[in-house]
């Protein structure tokens, strides 16, 4: 290997690096607010890649049907909830007809823009739209009843969710692959390196989003809400803060993430109904790497996982997800060390 190749593969490893770096991102900020170990964070992935796919076709993404049967399900669920709660059947209705607005009026331009053949930046955006708002959704239907179980409970569930997601994926999209367009098809010699727009997007993208997340945490309300939540959810509800919302809208920011994460990998690889798992378990492993709890942690142990698997991929590429998946192993024995107690201790 010289220095060329290496100059390559260290690019590569950093494109891919800066993706897994928002999955891990991510994780780490479902797991500080809600206890949930989100393994389903890859669904979004793939969801997001394969409903830009076929808005690129002119036709309606099956997306939208299942995001349509989870908004009446989820509805369902707060129209009987409410009223065997406060007892009121019109505030049941009311919380049925707020947790239906959204999917419906998404599904409505969904199906009046995807025959138009609107331009890629229209179409990236309204698939963002669509894939984010399974955020809440899943977090209702799922996890909303049982927030205050115990971990193990919550990760069992999300096991539940990821083969349902999983499944689904297989009944609306089939099992055909697709590669997404470029967003820039630009392009420029650094020396060695040949860097394209789509790898500068890339890096942008994910500069852009921490910003955001670094604002959204430290100047919104919402964001200290999060914050509070993450700290001490009992605390935080008893100042105000509810739990209920500060889980959606986990959910909610981790989905349009996961949906981002989706478009900016798309054209760098075939993606089919099931390739979330993997690329999203790379983004678990960098939040691991920062002991699910720090966002500078989980973005640096993404670029180490990208830039191992770049070299992996070169030296042995039968086991290049072996090579990154042990880099767990070494992480979990450290942090094992370090910690003097468990919870069970208390």
């Amino acid at each position: 290997m010289d220095f060329s190749i290496a100059s390559i593969l260290m690019l590569d490893g950093f494109t891919n690096g800066a993706v897994y770096g928002l999955l891990g991102l991510a994780t780490v900020l479902v797991f500080t607010v809600t206890r949930v170990i989100f393994i389903p964070q890859g669904e979004f992935v793939a969801y997001g890649a394969l409903t830009l796919a076929i808005l690129q076709t002119g036709k309606v993404p099956g997306t939208v049907w299942l995001l349509l049967i989870l908004a009446a399900v989820a509805a369902v669920m707060e129209l009987v909830g409410r009223w065997r709660h406060d007892g009121k059947l019109g505030a049941g209705l009311q919380a049925a007809f707020k947790t239906l607005l959204m999917p419906l009026l998404i599904a409505g331009l969904t199906m009046w823009a995807a025959p138009q053949q609107l331009s890629l930046a229209w179409q990236a955006l309204l698939s963002v739209a669509i894939v984010s708002n399974f955020g809440p959704l899943v977090y209702r239907v799922a996890y909303q009843s049982l927030e205050d179980a115990s971990s193990l409970v919550l990760l069992i569930i999300s096991v539940g969710v990821h083969f349902a997601m999983t499944g689904l994926g297989l009944l609306f999209f089939g099992a055909e692959g697709y590669r997404n367009p470029a967003f820039s098809l630009y392009s420029f010699n650094l020396g060695v390196l040949n860097v394209t727009g789509q790898t500068l997007i890339i890096f942008i993208s994910a500069l852009v989003l921490i910003v955001l997340l670094w604002l959204f945490f430290e100047r919104s309300l919402f964001g200290k809400a999060l914050r509070a939540t993450a700290i001490n959810r009992t605390g935080a509800r008893l100042m105000g803060v509810s739990t209920h919302t500060s889980g959606q809208l986990t959910f909610l920011m981790a989905a349009a993430m996961g949906a981002i994460s989706g478009l900016l990998i798309g054209p760098n690889t075939t993606v089919f109904y099931d390739s979330g798992f993997l690329i999203g378990l790379k983004g678990f492993v960098a939040a691991v790497m920062a002991g699910l709890a720090s966002y500078p942690g989980a973005m640096m142990g993404a670029l180490c996982v990208g830039v191992v698997e770049s070299f992996g991929s070169f030296w042995a590429s039968a086991f290049k997800e072996v090579i990154v998946f042990t880099l767990v192993l070494p992480v979990l024995l450290w942090l094992s060390l370090r910690s003097g107690h468990s919870d069970e201790e208390h």
